[in-house]
């Protein structure tokens, strides 16, 4: 299993938050990063069986998950887990990473700069 980069946050409450870091970029000269959750019960999602598995499979079937099956991966849990994403700015103070906030004002430019750097590397592919 490949490690992971995960970083703790407190919330409003002072509950725990585990975020793992998917992808660092720039925008306007500046750091950001992007983080997704990290649920308790991931690693039950990652060996999950899909009880309608047939062993009468499709080779032809075309998809990114590790298993394979006579469906679509649309309608089993085969890499398709949603979370949720945050961007914060990086900040370096001295030798230390600080996370900040992302104005909401700027999350659009964000947003977009993102898409561009995500679809870049799909068109190079």
């Amino acid at each position: 299993m490949e490690e992971r980069d995960i970083l703790v946050f407190n919330d409003e409450e002072g509950q725990e938050i585990q975020l793992e870091i998917l992808d660092y970029f720039e925008h306007d000269d500046e750091e950001y990063v992007m983080l997704a959750t990290i649920d308790d019960d991931e690693d039950e999602d990652e060996d999950y069986e899909d009880e309608d598995y047939d062993e009468t499979h499709d080779d032809e079937h075309d998809h990114d998950c590790d298993h394979e099956h006579d469906h679509d991966c649309d309608d089993c849990h085969c890499g398709s887990i949603e979370k949720d994403i945050y961007l914060m700015k990086v900040v370096i103070d001295g030798d230390e990473e600080k996370y900040v906030p992302v104005d909401e004002d700027k999350m659009d430019e964000l947003i977009e700069t993102i898409n561009d750097l995500y679809n870049d590397d799909d068109d190079e592919e």
